[in-house]
C-alpha cells in the first residue's frame, strides 16, 4: 500500500506544479484569466519551482495538463496528465479542481517577459514556479528536464 500512497503524494505535489503552469520581476505584470489564457494555451512550458522541482508541461482549451515532473529536482522523472476541468477560470483567476484535496487552489500569474510568466499560490507568494516557453521542435526526442537544453 505504500507504493500507492508514494505515487499519490507524488502525484499532489505534481498536480500544484503543474497546475501553476495555467495559472515577479522589475517588469513583472499581473495576468488576468484571459491574458494566461492567450499566453499559455497548447504552448509548452519549462519550469523550475521554489522547492527546487522542475519540469515542463502543456495545458490545453479544455481545462487538462500534461507533462513530466522532477519533484525537488533530483530522482525519478514522473509523467502527469490531469483530467479535462482541473483547470477553472473564476472571474479572473485561475484555480484548480483536484479529486482528494480539500480545497480549490487559486493562482496569482505574473508576466515576466514576453514568454515567461511567475506563477505563486493566491496567498502564498512563496510558493511559485516560473515558467519559460520552450520554442517549438520537430524533434522525435523525449522532453527533457535539463535546463541547460531549454
Amino acid at each position: 500500500m505504500r507504493r500507492g500512497g508514494e505515487l499519490n503524494s507524488i502525484a499532489r505535489r505534481a498536480i500544484v506544479m503543474v497546475i501553476l503552469l495555467a495559472s515577479g520581476s522589475a517588469r513583472a505584470e499581473s495576468l488576468g484569466a484571459d491574458s494566461a489564457r492567450h499566453l499559455v494555451l497548447g504552448k509548452l512550458f519549462a519550469f523550475t519551482c521554489f522547492d527546487g522541482s522542475r519540469g515542463a508541461g502543456r495545458v490545453y482549451g479544455d481545462g487538462s495538463v500534461a507533462g513530466k515532473i522532477q519533484v525537488r529536482g533530483s530522482g525519478p522523472i514522473h509523467s502527469v496528465w490531469l483530467p479535462p476541468g482541473t483547470l477553472k477560470v473564476k472571474g479572473e483567476t485561475v484555480c484548480a479542481s483536484l479529486t482528494g484535496m480539500p480545497i480549490e487552489p487559486c493562482f496569482d500569474l505574473s508576466r515576466t517577459d514576453d514568454r515567461s510568466f511567475r506563477g505563486s499560490v493566491s496567498g502564498l507568494n512563496f510558493a511559485y514556479c516560473d515558467f519559460t516557453q520552450r520554442p517549438r521542435s520537430h524533434s522525435s526526442e523525449p522532453l527533457s528536464l535539463d535546463p541547460m537544453q531549454w
